[in-house]
């Protein structure tokens, strides 16, 4: 079983509330209210980073297409590969209905 590095009763609490999400706007009403604006870009860039890594697009490109810098691509990069696993399951996921 996977044992997640910041796992205390908070971030439990975060995911349990994640995982309440119903749809996409109570989604986003949730996540603007959670996060400020540049914290929210910020992630949805990395998941887009991510998405094109797992499409084979060069550094160049990724960076073209989302202004990402090659710090924050080789860190999502190793992530992807090195990591816990949860860009990949939900990469995998979203392929099944994008």
């Amino acid at each position: 079983m996977y044992e997640p590095k910041v796992r205390n009763s908070q971030t439990d609490k975060l995911m349990k509330a994640v995982m309440l999400l119903n749809n996409e706007e109570d989604a986003y009403r949730f996540f603007e209210d959670l996060c400020t604006i540049p914290e929210l870009i910020s992630i949805s860039q990395r998941l887009e980073v991510a998405w094109l890594l797992r499409k084979k697009e060069t550094y160049q490109k990724i960076a073209d297409e989302t202004g990402a810098s090659s710090a924050t691509i080789s860190r999502v990069n190793r992530a992807l590969n090195y990591g816990a696993d949860g860009y990949n399951r939900v990469l995998d996921e979203m392929e099944k209905i994008l």
